[in-house]
């Protein structure tokens, strides 16, 4: 694992985010469902494993992330049809191809400009493609991620979306029982630590300083779960997608077709 691990890239942690990788993987699961025989286009590829899932059914699949994340990709998946970028977010409307798949998984909470972002994104898709969007649930966050500039709930990001994305609908990555008893879990585990903190001190002190603690804190809670629980064996197909009960719902999936 590398030092500088934040908790947001989880290829560089170990089994104890294994449930957190499973709700990533569950949703390229998803989208490789929709990804047969086309040009797929992977915003935020992280180290890659997503868009290497999307390349054994696609045409050709391209993932973009910053250059650090996009070295380690290049070096784990190769395959003649794949393929990784150095690219800039905000740079999205510079990209000549367009694609019938465009993807973008938990990383619109994490740019400073989301309107401009879905801007960008649009850029990227052929006429009659499709773009999937999953981004944390606001109402069902258990903790408080300084890596997360804005959370939504379903409302608000339709709100966001449809302006610019006037097909947009959004829907939801689920849990089964067992996955949202590990988040109660994990919930009371974070509230447990907050507890420490009554004047809500970390909301002062500098940012980096919050960021470097955060992963600290998220291994701890996710070491004392695999102590207590035994939910540890939680895999993608604890997840699913679907139009229901979006409040509960962990992860809203943004779908729009041009």
């Amino acid at each position: 694992m590398s030092s500088d691990f934040t908790g947001e890239r989880l290829p560089g942690a170990d089994d104890e985010f294994a449930v957190d990788m499973a709700r990533h993987v569950a949703a390229y699961r998803w989208a490789v469902e929709q990804a047969a025989g086309k040009m797929v286009l992977d915003v935020g590829c992280g180290e890659g494993y997503g868009t290497a899932m999307l390349a054994e059914v696609a045409a050709e699949a391209v993932g973009i992330d910053r250059a650090e994340a996009v070295v380690a990709a290049s070096a784990r998946y190769r395959t003649p049809n794949l393929a990784y970028r150095s690219t800039d977010f905000a740079a999205l409307d510079t990209i000549e191809e367009r694609f019938d798949l465009v993807v973008s998984f938990q990383v619109i909470e994490h740019v400073v400009d989301p309107a401009a972002f879905l801007e960008g994104l649009r850029h990227c898709i052929a006429p009659g493609g499709r773009l999937l969007v999953t981004t944390p649930n606001r109402l069902m966050s258990v903790s408080e991620n300084p890596y997360h500039l804005r959370e939504w709930t379903a409302p608000e990001l339709l709100a966001l979306a449809q302006p610019v994305l006037p097909s947009a609908r959004v829907i939801g990555m689920h849990g089964s029982e067992r996955v949202l008893a590990w988040e109660q879990a994990r919930g009371e585990q974070v509230r447990r630590i907050l507890r420490l903190d009554p004047w809500g001190i970390r909301h002062r002190l500098p940012g980096f300083f919050v960021r470097g603690v955060f992963p600290k804190l998220a291994r701890m809670v996710r070491r004392r779960l695999a102590a207590s629980n035994p939910l540890a064996a939680i895999d993608p197909d604890d997840f699913h997608v679907g139009e229901d009960d979006l409040a509960r719902a962990l992860d809203l999936v943004l779908v729009a077709d041009l």
